[in-house]
């Protein structure tokens, strides 16, 4: 039985910031925004830089069967693969996604907030 590694020390390190971040945020596109980044920092918090990252790598995909979305160029790197399949990083992003999630739909609920800043 092989070993799986654990990322979630990674994650609470990420997790307030990141609350900040989102609970801040002003529209949708901030909580995309903010979400990519966090994952960005996450993936190379993981792969240590030895996997090189960009915005478009990851996104949040409200409305879709896939919350998140990952670029073929990351699905087919091989030290993606063998860490992605052999651990809990799945887990950890599905909860930032969650997160990312709740609160878009409020701010798509909600979107006088959005224009009263705007206006400001």
């Amino acid at each position: 039985m092989s070993r799986q590694l654990s990322f979630t020390k990674i994650e609470k390190e990420l997790l307030p910031d990141f609350r900040q971040k989102i609970n801040q945020a002003e529209s949708s596109e901030d909580v995309k925004t903010f979400y990519a980044r966090t994952a960005l920092e996450l993936f190379d918090k993981v792969f240590e830089g030895s996997l090189s990252l960009d915005f478009d790598d990851i996104s949040l995909q409200p409305g879709h069967d896939n919350k998140y979305s990952l670029s073929n160029r990351l699905l087919e790197a091989s030290e993606f693969n063998e860490i992605w399949d052999n651990s809990d990083l799945p887990n950890v992003l599905q909860r930032f996604t969650e997160t990312a999630l709740n609160r878009y739909a409020h701010l798509e609920k909600h979107p006088e907030k959005t224009e009263a800043k705007i206006r400001m």
